[in-house]
């Protein structure tokens, strides 16, 4: 399996990536991003890419792939809607549709978050972003495609969160995550998980389009 990763740099997409390159079902893995991941691997190429909003000028090196893990995220803090829909809808949207038209076999896995609003109604401004990125993506011709919405989340094996005040949190919480993660597996999860999850459904699929952290844990 040939598998792309967007944000490979962020705390999910850094779990994602070590599970992908530990893999030995998984043959190739891009990495598409602003800035370069710091690791080298065999079967690891990156491609560097400013403009997530437009992806013409590197069309030829997004084709042939089986999955595509889209990890890039930010918070909603401070942003208004208008421009967290243009991080979060906007960009998702740009990289999906350039890779269902040269996939179309392809597998798309898309990590939203526990609370998301599939109506798009809700009071919540980025649930209803997510929402309607979840229901567009689900529209896309990709073989098929999956929404990961996990709760909480356990950064393992040096997994870092960019966000200092996020990473700082985990590190004094940890052992209280670990054992959440023991107790509460529908609200608790690990990045370790998250990846392999990712890759299992890309290979076997699953019966439904949305999974919440019980379903990620139990695959």
């Amino acid at each position: 399996m040939k598998v792309i990763v967007f944000g490979a740099t962020g705390m999910v997409g850094q779990g994602v990536l070590r599970e992908c390159l530990r893999d030995p079902g998984v043959e190739r893995v891009l990495v598409v991003g602003r800035s370069p991941t710091g690791q080298h691997h065999a079967k690891l190429e990156e491609l560097l890419h400013d403009n997530f909003l437009d992806y013409s000028a590197i069309e030829s090196r997004l084709s042939g792939y089986d999955a595509c893990f889209f990890c890039l995220g930010v918070t909603s803090v401070g942003l208004t809607e208008e421009r967290y829909r243009q991080l979060t809808y906007d960009i998702t949207m740009a990289a999906a549709t350039t890779l269902a038209k040269l996939n179309p076999q392809m597998v798309f896995v898309y990590v939203t978050g526990r609370g998301t609003d599939s109506t798009e109604q809700g009071r919540l401004m980025w649930a209803r972003v997510k929402g309607k990125t979840e229901n567009d993506l689900l529209k896309l011709p990709f073989k098929a495609a999956y929404m990961f919405r996990p709760a909480g989340i356990q950064p393992l094996h040096g997994v870092r969160s960019k966000t200092a005040w996020y990473e700082a949190a985990y590190t004094v919480a940890a052992p209280l995550l670990a054992l959440l993660n023991k107790v509460a597996p529908n609200y608790m999860t690990t990045t370790e998980q998250v990846g392999r999850a990712m890759i299992a459904v890309a290979r076997d699929g699953y019966p439904k389009p949305i999974l919440e952290s019980g379903d990620i844990n139990r695959l």
